[in-house]
């Protein structure tokens, strides 16, 4: 697939995590798209999501809400800007439902999802508006964290 959804991937500015899985597309949409799956996989353990609001259209809601193990809580708020079915997913915290501008806005993401001969490729980018914000989101544990979200979705998707 080309980037025909999102901005075009920037080395110097952008976090990319690839993988490659044996699990069909359709139950990696499903882990991405329903509220009540996201919330089993989509904080690396031992932290948690326990709230998840996702309104899957331009302008919707992507809400969630990240505890820690010593009581940290994160809110975050975004807006969906694209969605196609069980292909591609488009999101931002810089702008919050109805495309209204957020404060702390800090990156834009895209998950894309390709069939394979095997299963599934699974691509999740993250966009920054300026080299510190890239270097800080990787300081904070980009590859790790997601890495290790990722090992849960696909350990979720398998039991669907």
């Amino acid at each position: 697939m080309t980037d025909t959804h999102a901005t075009a991937f920037d080395p110097t500015l952008d976090l990319e995590l690839r993988r490659e899985t044996d699990v069909p597309p359709r139950l990696v949409w499903r882990a991405w798209t329903e509220p009540k799956l996201l919330m089993q996989w989509f904080t690396p353990a031992p932290w948690k999501t326990t709230a998840c609001e996702l309104d899957l259209r331009p302008g919707g809601q992507f809400h969630t809400v990240m505890e820690g193990p010593n009581g940290e809580k994160h809110d975050n708020n975004g807006c969906v800007l694209v969605v196609v079915p069980e292909t591609f997913l488009l999101f931002t915290d810089a702008l919050g439902p109805g495309f209204r501008p957020i404060e702390g806005g800090f990156m834009t993401a895209s998950v894309t999802i390709e069939p394979t001969a095997t299963g599934t490729l699974y691509i999740a980018r993250a966009y920054h508006k300026d080299v510190a914000g890239k270097q800080q989101h990787e300081q904070m544990g980009f590859h790790e964290g997601w890495g290790k979200a990722w090992e849960q979705l696909v350990a979720l998707a398998r039991t669907l």
